[in-house]
């Protein structure tokens, strides 16, 4: 199933603007997150081990040894994707230091910056609106997970959705993308909580959303709630029918990075259906077909509980 058909994706887009497929190569800084060293709290949001990352290995390369070290078959141009931790969150000077790094290596074209909404600073985003006005293609990736403030207490975010909201306003203003990341499945969610999530993050102004599924990993606070019975995990059709109504209920314009996550290493500890990438996809992909598109349902009631919404 080419979910393609009925989804405006990432991967198209890049191709329609440079000609060919474009493979973004993920990078660690090795940056740490307000959020872990005492400047918020201590010991990360309960979801999280860093370990699940990408780039977990390259901690003592410099960037332009991990982008040498890189596997670029699936692509001759690339994106530089600083996506481990909070890679806004250090000293200015390093931080143009590293990205300049990135961008002076051969073929990259652009530049994608992972960060918690609330560590963004006005002269961060100057930065990256100085690369995107050099003709780079430039992206900042807020990791929201959720708007609804209660369950981002619950996780230990320790931050808000009007955090979100500032910093996504700063970063229009200027011209920069964004992309946000949400997460399926957190504890005490249902589709009511995902779809109100995506209408104020529709409000705010975005060009592209990340889904994916609640992953429950080693090391995290969540592994223990799960091994006590605390919180559950999506199946696979449920997971594919709540991504394929938000994706019905988001403009078509609005771009998708991804719509579900996969882990290939031995951090995952559920749900295990999260090993294989395709299967879910193509459910997603065949509810689209079934059912209609991206943008399908806007504009359409939604009822919950029996009350139209």
């Amino acid at each position: 199933m080419h979910i393609n058909k009925y989804v405006n994706t990432y991967g198209d887009y890049l191709k329609r603007r440079f000609g060919q497929r474009v493979q973004k190569l993920s990078l660690s800084g090795n940056f740490t997150c307000p959020n872990r060293d005492g400047t918020l709290g201590r010991g990360g949001c309960t979801f999280c081990n860093i370990s699940s990352f990408s780039g977990r290995d390259n901690q003592s390369l410099s960037i332009s040894e991990q982008l040498c070290n890189a596997n670029k078959k699936r692509s001759s141009i690339f994106l530089a994707y600083f996506q481990a931790y909070t890679s806004t969150y250090a000293e200015f000077q390093l931080l143009k230091k590293l990205y300049d790094e990135a961008l002076g290596y051969p073929d990259i074209v652009g530049l994608c910056v992972g960060t918690r909404p609330d560590c963004v600073p006005d002269e961060v985003l100057d930065l990256l609106e100085g690369y995107m006005h050099e003709g780079r293609e430039v992206w900042l990736e807020l990791g929201l997970q959720t708007a609804i403030d209660e369950t981002l207490d619950f996780i230990n975010r320790h931050h808000h959705f009007f955090q979100y909201a500032d910093t996504v306003r700063r970063a229009r203003d200027r011209g920069i993308k964004v992309c946000t990341h949400l997460i399926i499945g957190l504890p005490g969610e249902e589709l009511i909580h995902n779809l109100t999530t995506l209408q104020m993050v529709l409000d705010e102004g975005i060009d592209a959303l990340k889904l994916h599924q609640l992953h429950i990993v080693k090391g995290s606070v969540m592994a223990n709630q799960y091994r006590q019975g605390l919180i559950p995990v999506l199946d696979m059709e449920s997971y594919a029918g709540i991504a394929a109504r938000i994706i019905q209920n988001t403009p078509p314009d609005i771009l998708f990075e991804r719509v579900s996550a996969s882990v290939q290493d031995d951090s995952l500890i559920a749900p295990m259906w999260s090993t294989q990438r395709w299967p879910c996809l193509d459910r997603i992909g065949e509810i689209l077909a079934e059912s209609g598109p991206q943008g399908f349902e806007i504009g359409k009631p939604y009822v919950y509980d029996g009350i139209s919404l």
